[in-house]
């Protein structure tokens, strides 16, 4: 059989995949990333790339040993955006810088005028962004500075270990704060801003399209396809099946979904954007949306980002049911009379201008013999479908939406609760793919099927999970406001 080798590089933890061309998942393996703080900021993480370079290829190697015949056809890689890693002048990798990352904060109010930066990135500049990050390299770590050759995305990285060549995808582009979305290239305007070097910048390559053969390092030590299609420019196939380019884990989980213009798609993971995808480049003059390239290069993405969301869901699972799975959280939620506490948890609104930085749970004392872990849980889904309700509103203000469906993919939400609530609090249907739990690497063979034999799958019918009745939730809903309200008055 012959499969595609996919990896994936998120906040949490990296995974390797391989897939069928049809998307079947064969293997995946799974490992944490480990971060270092860096003490010369106040807010600084770091990882070794070449660390992570050998988790990569020891999971490569397990996912493989487990699907005895296959053959490799390509190779392809998706990542968290916004992180990035250095490289130096020799090719050699410095130091990963991930999204969580904001070494840069100290310099964001050194920024002169950011309005422009929003008009041409789409985005308000804060520390999340790639060229705060570099900032903060060239001011406190010189002796990494001067080594500087370029930086890529995490995805773009990977790709470049594998064949060797260095390429920036456009919506990991978007990314970095010295990107002109509406141009599709690189700007000399912002990197005068921000006094970034344009020969820092690599080329700018589109997801789908092949990069180069993969090295024969890694042809020699993973089974591959006897031949491949042929090397842009070349006549004859290349003996190494192709490297090819990804994209950003958001965009790509968006294509798994099969989606058409105007569609509104919730992923959830780490954190939980919800897109609109558009025809043409529209920002919001309130400057609460952020606006970029999809991975389908004639496409752009408007996003509201409700934050945290899918990690808050994880680790409350893990203090509350260690042991247990996500099934018997839903048999307990379900089990339920009625909610005994309400959450805020950081989750991010648009309409805000600053997140939350104390939460918690809010329940009435003395304690009452009803409140139990379920009640918890129920309430950290709450305050999630919360959050994705207010998020759709501030992207149906700044281009309405019209359809009477959402799409919704990622990790984040295998809990039937949560999809429940957010079709009921949105009034929409939310559309489901049975493969949604896996959709960037889905995402993956999307873009591998389209470089190497530009077919695509016919899409597998949705789940659909109806709207219920909103009005018992009104009150609870005007609650959770409150509840989000009051925390905010705790200030550090």
């Amino acid at each position: 059989m012959e499969a595609f080798l996919i990896i994936d590089i998120g906040t949490g933890n990296a995974r390797v995949a391989v897939a069928a061309s049809d998307g079947e998942l064969l293997s995946i393996q799974r490992e944490d990333i480990r971060y270092e703080k860096d003490d010369r900021y106040p807010d600084a993480i770091a990882f070794d790339p070449d660390a992570l370079w050998a988790q990569v290829l020891r999971m490569a190697d397990k996912a493989l040993q487990r699907t005895p015949g296959v053959r490799l056809k390509a190779f392809t890689a998706t990542s968290q955006r916004e992180g990035i890693v250095l490289l130096g002048k020799n090719g050699e990798s410095l130091i990963g810088l991930p999204n969580i990352d904001h070494r840069g904060r100290e310099w964001e109010n050194t920024l002169a005028d950011k309005a422009r930066v929003y008009q041409l990135t789409g985005r308000y500049p804060t520390s999340l962004f790639s060229a705060f990050k570099l900032l903060g390299i060239r001011h406190k770590r010189a002796e990494l500075w001067t080594r500087l050759s370029g930086f890529l995305s995490i995805s773009d990285w990977v790709q470049y270990k594998l064949s060797g060549i260095r390429r920036y995808e456009h919506s990991q582009a978007s990314e970095t704060l010295l990107y002109d979305i509406a141009a599709k290239d690189w700007s000399p305007e912002l990197c005068r801003l921000f006094d970034i070097d344009p020969a820092l910048l690599p080329p700018l390559q589109s997801s789908g399209t092949i990069l180069g053969p993969v090295l024969p390092e890694y042809a020699s030590r993973w089974p591959v396809a006897s031949a491949a299609p042929a090397v842009a420019g070349k006549s004859a196939p290349n003996p190494a099946p192709p490297v090819v380019i990804g994209g950003a884990d958001t965009q790509l989980a968006i294509e798994s979904t099969v989606p058409a213009a105007d569609d509104i798609i919730i992923v959830s993971g780490t954190t939980t954007p919800v897109i609109r995808l558009m025809e043409s480049y529209r920002i919001d003059e309130k400057q609460r949306t952020w606006t970029g390239r999809h991975s389908v290069e004639s496409r752009f993405v408007l996003e509201a980002n409700a934050g945290v969301t899918g990690l808050n869901y994880q680790r409350l699972k893990e203090i509350f049911y260690p042991n247990e799975g996500y099934d018997i959280i839903e048999q307990e939620l379900d089990a339920l009379s009625c909610p005994q506490c309400v959450a805020a948890l950081g989750s991010l609104i648009a309409d805000e201008r600053a997140p939350l930085t104390r939460g918690g749970f809010l329940f009435d004392v003395p304690v009452s013999h009803q409140l139990t872990r379920a009640s918890f849980v129920w309430a950290t889904l709450w305050d999630i479908a919360c959050c994705i309700r207010d998020n759709y509103c501030t992207l149906s203000e700044v281009a309405p939406h019209e359809k009477d469906y959402l799409w919704a993919c990622g990790g984040g939400m295998q809990s039937p609760t949560l999809r429940r609530l957010i079709a009921t609090l949105v009034g929409k249907r939310v559309l489901l793919r049975p493969d949604f739990r896996q959709s960037s690497v889905v995402g993956g063979v999307y873009a591998c099927n389209k470089a190497t034999n530009g077919r695509r799958r016919s899409p597998l019918t949705p789940e659909i999970v109806t709207p219920g009745d909103r009005q018992p939730l009104e009150a609870l809903y005007t609650e959770w406001k409150a509840t989000r309200a009051a925390f905010r008055q705790f200030v550090p």
